[in-house]
């Protein structure tokens, strides 16, 4: 599929698996921070209120960077999705550092605000040159990066967990995509939408299992550029309902060590 590999080096999905895991390396031998987690009632009862995962930690956090590197690359492929959604994936991470720069780990979300506030302004000017009808096109190189800084600020900030509340569109994606991805079910050389030459619109194949296709067939054909709108619109309202779920009563599942 077009999402299965780089550019003009034609990698395939399991030399993105593996290259991310290598690059991920030097970010956890430089993280300092506590592998424990905070588990909420009934689970406490169970296993105690901290439970250490020690080695199992830094799995996961290998695993969120693999995770943010390749995620944002899969959900892509019209005009302005991946810069669009890099952007609001940014602000809204932004927005939950400066809301604890008061917090035990304000300077853990200081050191955040300092690698997000460049590329919040880099990627708003990419925004406007890479939006339907794009004048530029990112390709993967921009997907990793964007994706790998995600990554860096949330494992090297202490809140890992909370980052993933930001990425709900990414993960239901990749969720959906999984069938394809692993080859259960057959993945074309690309996963586009059919873009029908008489009415001008683009059309979901329901064979080609991401995102993209999935929003086409709920809503029936739309313009590049409506799509692009809707599917940003989503990822706004799931930023908006992961701070009402991190910031409610029910914050102790992301609280941060």
């Amino acid at each position: 599929c077009s999402e299965g590999r780089v550019g003009g080096l034609d990698l395939r999905w399991r030399y993105k698996m593996i290259l991310p895991t290598i690059a991920s390396l030097p970010l956890l031998v430089s993280y300092a921070g506590s592998t424990t987690v905070i588990l909420p009632n009934p689970f406490a009862q169970v296993f105690g209120r901290v439970l250490e995962l020690g080695v199992i930690y830094k799995v996961y956090m290998c695993m969120l960077s693999v995770f943010c590197s390749n995620s944002i690359n899969i959900l892509a492929g019209i005009n302005g999705l991946e810069v669009g959604q890099s952007y609001i994936i940014a602000c809204a991470v932004l927005i939950h550092n400066l809301n604890n720069l008061s917090s035990e780990s304000g300077s853990a979300h200081l050191f955040s605000i300092f690698f997000l506030v460049p590329f919040v302004f880099c990627t708003l000017a990419l925004l406007r040159h890479n939006f339907f009808p794009s004048q530029v096109f990112v390709g993967d190189t921009y997907c990793y990066f964007a994706g790998m800084t995600f990554a860096v600020v949330g494992v090297l900030g202490h809140f890992s967990k909370t980052l993933l509340l930001f990425f709900i569109p990414q993960v239901i994606n990749f969720v959906y995509s999984l069938p394809q991805l692993v080859g259960i079910v057959f993945c074309p050389r690309h996963r586009l939408p059919r873009f029908n030459t008489e009415t001008k619109l683009l059309e979901g194949i329901p064979t080609n299992l991401n995102l993209v296709n999935l929003t086409l067939l709920i809503t029936g054909p739309l313009s590049e550029r409506t799509l692009c709108l809707v599917l940003l619109a989503f990822q706004v309202v799931c930023c908006g309902l992961a701070f009402a779920l991190r910031y409610s009563t029910y914050a102790v599942l992301f609280y941060e060590d």
